[in-house]
C-alpha cells in the first residue's frame, strides 16, 4: 500500500516453532546475520542497477543499505523510515514503512519500482526469496527482481532536509609514557550544520558545514608484520552515502579516490574540514557523483572528485573519474583520473563479469603520468567460484586521494573454487581449491610475472578440505607457500629486523568458527610454519555471548609467536566489545583495545539515542593509557588514570528539519 508521502510493506512469517526464532540484536545498523530477519529490495529507479535495502528482524532492529552493480552494498548509509513488528503463536509479522524521501525515482503516471522479499531462518541456516531465478544469483541479482506496480502519479515530497547540530567538548591534558604533560586540555563547543536538497526527483546535493565526526567509532588496532601499509575502512557519514558512485579501482589494493585522504592525516588524526559538498544521483543514462571539500589547519588544501558512469546493455556500463588536490600551499596540484568498463553477463544461468580499468597520476615532483591498470574476469557461481586479474602499477603513480599499497610492480591474482552441496552429515556446501591453488604474485615492473626470479611477493593457499555446516558453523584446512623478497631491511616487529634476501616458507592453517545465531559461540583460528628462515605461530581465538535481546558481549585474542635467526618476539592485540541496547533506539557500547606494540590501552565508550528517527544524542568518552612496562604510571595502575596519553570526552545533538 501507499499514500502520498510513504510506502507500506508488510511481511508475514511463519515459523512452526515460535520459541525457537532467534532474536538478540535491538540497535540500530547492527548485523542482523545472527538473528532471523526479514530484508526487503526497493529497486525505485527500476533500471535492475541499484536499489535500496531495508531489514528488521523479530525485535524490531533497523538495518539498511544502498546497493548497486553487481556486489557493492554500502550498509553505512541511513535512511528515515520505521518499522513495528509482533509475534503470535504461528509466526512474527513486520510492517514497513518507507518515506518516499528516503527513496530516489522518476516521476511518471505509471510509476514502478523493482521489488523482492528475502527471509533468513538463523537456526535453519535457511534463506527463503520472494523472487530468484537461482543460487547462483540471489538476492541481490536484480535482472530476477519482481515489480510493484499500481502506484499511479507517484512525486517526492517537498526534499529539503536540515541537520544542524551543536557540540560540546571536553579534552583531558595529553601526557608521554613517563607521566609528563605534553598537550594542555580545553573545554570548548562546535557548532555546524548538514543539508541535503533534492535538486531533481533522480539528483541530489549533500552541503556540510563546520563538519565533526566526534562519534565515529575508532579505528581498530591493528599489528602489521608485513612491510606494506595497512588499509584502514571509511566510517564517517558523510563520506558514506552512495560512496560506491565514487569507486573505480580494486577496494584495499589500488583505488583512485580513498575517502579517508580527506579531513584525516596520515596517523588517522583528525584535520578540520570547513565545508564540502557533494552531488549525486542519475540523470537519464548517466549516473553523476561530484564531490568538493575544503580542510584547514595544517593541511590547508581543496579536495575534489568527479564521478561518471553511462549505462550499457542490462547491468553494465562505462564509466570515468578525476580527482584533484590543490595546496597546502606550496606543494602544487595534483591530479589523477581513469576509465573504467563492467560487463556482468549471465551466461545459460552463469554468472560472468569481466572488467578493466585504467588511470593516470599527475603530481608535482614525478615526471610524465605514471600509468595502473588491471583486466579481470569473475566467475562467482553456486558449483564453481572462479576469479582472474592481472594488474600492472607504474612507480611513481600516485593519485592523491587515492590509496595503493604497492607500485613498480606486475600482479595476479586468482583462484578456481569447487563448492559442491553433499547433502550429508551435515554439511551444507564444500568449498576446495585444489589441485589449483589461490594465488597472488607480484614481479618488478623490469621482469615477468612467468619467471620465479623476477617475483617480488608471492602467496599460494591449497585449501584442501573446507565449507559450511547446515547449522551456519564454518570450517577450512589450508597448505600455503609464501615468497618474500625485500630489497631493504625492515622492521617487522619492534626492532626484529629483517635483511634483505630472498625467502620462501611452507605454512599449515585451521579455521573453525560457530554460527553466530548461536547464544554462545566461539571462533579459533591457528596458522603455524616457516616464517623469514625461522618460524611463527599465529593464534586467534573469539568468542560471543548474546545475552537475551540486551546484552551482547564480544571479544578476541590475537597472538603471533616468531623466533625467527634475526631474533624473537610475541605480538599480542586484544579486542572487546560490551553492549547493551535499552530499546531499537538507546544504547551504550564499550570498546577496549590493547596491543603491545604501541604498549598501550584504549578505551571508547558510545552512547547513542534516537529521539525520533532523524534526531541523534550522542555521549562520547575515549581515553588511552601507557602499558609500557618502566612507566611510572602504568595502566591498571590507579595513577595512571589521571594522567592518560590522550582523553575525551564529547556530547553531541543532532536535530532534523524538514523546512
Amino acid at each position: 500500500a501507499h499514500d502520498a508521502g510513504a510506502l507500506y510493506i508488510l511481511v508475514r512469517c511463519y515459523d512452526s516453532n515460535v520459541r525457537a526464532v532467534r532474536a538478540h540484536q535491538l540497535r540500530r545498523d547492527a548485523d542482523l546475520s545472527s538473528d532471523d530477519n526479514v530484508r526487503i529490495l526497493i529497486d525505485s529507479y527500476d533500471d535492475r542497477r541499484s536499489a535500496f535495502v531495508f531489514a528488521t528482524n523479530p525485535n524490531g532492529a533497523m538495518w539498511d543499505a544502498q546497493f548497486s552493480g553487481v556486489d557493492d552494498l554500502n550498509e553505512s548509509w541511513n535512511g528515515v523510515w520505521s518499522v513495528a513488528v509482533s509475534r503470535d503463536p504461528t509466526g512474527w509479522t513486520a510492517q514497513f514503512r518507507i518515506p518516499l524521501l528516503a527513496l530516489r525515482f522518476h516521476h511518471g503516471t505509471n510509476t514502478e519500482f523493482g521489488f523482492n522479499v528475502r527471509r533468513f531462518i538463523r537456526r535453519k541456516n535457511e534463506e527463503d526469496l520472494w523472487r530468484s531465478s537461482g543460487r547462483a544469483q540471489g538476492f541481490y541479482h536484480l535482472n530476477a527482481e519482481g515489480s510493484i506496480t499500481g502506484l499511479g502519479d507517484l512525486r517526492r515530497p517537498h526534499d529539503l532536509e536540515v541537520y544542524p547540530y551543536a557540540l560540546g567538548r571536553a579534552v583531558e591534558t595529553s601526557h608521554d609514557s613517563v607521566g609528563a604533560e605534553t598537550v594542555g586540555g580545553y573545554v570548548g563547543g562546535k557548532a555546524g550544520i548538514d543539508a541535503k536538497l533534492g535538486i531533481t526527483p533522480t539528483l541530489t546535493a549533500d552541503l556540510t558545514a563546520s563538519t565533526d565526526f566526534a562519534q565515529v567509532e575508532a579505528d581498530q588496532q591493528v599489528i602489521n608484520l608485513s612491510r606494506f601499509p595497512f588499509f584502514f575502512p571509511e566510517k564517517r557519514e558523510f563520506f558514506l552515502e552512495s560512496s560506491g558512485l565514487l569507486d573505480l579501482g580494486t577496494p584495499e589494493r589500488v583505488q583512485l579516490f580513498y575517502s579517508r585522504r580527506i579531513g584525516l592525516d596520515t596517523s588517522g588524526a583528525p584535520v578540520p574540514i570547513i565545508a564540502g559538498g557533494r552531488v549525486y544521483g542519475r540523470l537519464g543514462p548517466w549516473k553523476i557523483g561530484v564531490l568538493d571539500a575544503h580542510t584547514g589547519g595544517g593541511d590547508d588544501a581543496n579536495d575534489a572528485v568527479v564521478r561518471v558512469q553511462h549505462d550499457l546493455f542490462d547491468r553494465s556500463y562505462i564509466g570515468a573519474i578525476g580527482t584533484l588536490r590543490a595546496g597546502p600551499r606550496g606543494q602544487g596540484v595534483a591530479r589523477a583520473a581513469g576509465l573504467d568498463i563492467d560487463l556482468p553477463l549471465v551466461i545459460r544461468g552463469a554468472n560472468l563479469e569481466p572488467k578493466v580499468w585504467i588511470a593516470g597520476s599527475q603530481t608535482p615532483g614525478v615526471s610524465g603520468t605514471p600509468l595502473a591498470w588491471r583486466l579481470s574476469a569473475d566467475n562467482p557461481n553456486d558449483l564453481f567460484d572462479n576469479f582472474l586479474s592481472l594488474y600492472r602499477i607504474d612507480a611513481g603513480f600516485a593519485p592523491p586521494l587515492g590509496f595503493v599499497r604497492r607500485t613498480g610492480i606486475w600482479e595476479t591474482t586468482g583462484h578456481v573454487d569447487f563448492m559442491p552441496r553433499p547433502g550429508v552429515l551435515g554439511i551444507r556446501q564444500l568449498d576446495f581449491t585444489f589441485p589449483i591453488p589461490s594465488w597472488d604474485i607480484i614481479a618488478d615492473e623490469t621482469g615477468s610475472l612467468l619467471r620465479s626470479a623476477d617475483w617480488e611477493t608471492a602467496w599460494f593457499e591449497w585449501r584442501v578440505f573446507g565449507g559450511d555446516r547446515q547449522n551456519g558453523d564454518h570450517f577450512e584446512v589450508n597448505f600455503q607457500r609464501l615468497m618474500d623478497a625485500p630489497g631493504d631491511p625492515f622492521d617487522v616487529f619492534r626492532r626484529v629486523v629483517i635483511k634483505p634476501g630472498r625467502y620462501w616458507w611452507s605454512r599449515y592453517e585451521l579455521q573453525y568458527s560457530m554460527n553466530p545465531g548461536r547464544r554462545l559461540s566461539f571462533g579459533a583460528f591457528v596458522n603455524w610454519g616457516q616464517f623469514y628462515g625461522g618460524r611463527s605461530t599465529d593464534l586467534e581465538l573469539t568468542a560471543a555471548w548474546r545475552g537475551g535481546g540486551h546484552v551482547i558481549v564480544s571479544t578476541g585474542l590475537t597472538r603471533t609467536t616468531a623466533r625467527l635467526p634475526v631474533g624473537a618476539f610475541t605480538a599480542v592485540l586484544s579486542a572487546s566489545r560490551l553492549e547493551y541496547d535499552f530499546n531499537t533506539r538507546s544504547s551504550v557500547l564499550a570498546f577496549v583495545q590493547y596491543d603491545n606494540e604501541s604498549e598501550r590501552v584504549d578505551f571508547d565508550v558510545r552512547f547513542h539515542w534516537i529521539p525520533v528517527i532523524g534526531d541523534d544524542v550522542f555521549l562520547v568518552w575515549n581515553s588511552g593509557y601507557t602499558t609500557q612496562p618502566l612507566a611510572r604510571f602504568r595502566f591498571p595502575d590507579t595513577q595512571a588514570l589521571s594522567r592518560p596519553l590522550n582523553g575525551a570526552f564529547v556530547i553531541k545533538v543532532v536535530h532534523r528539519l524538514t523546512p
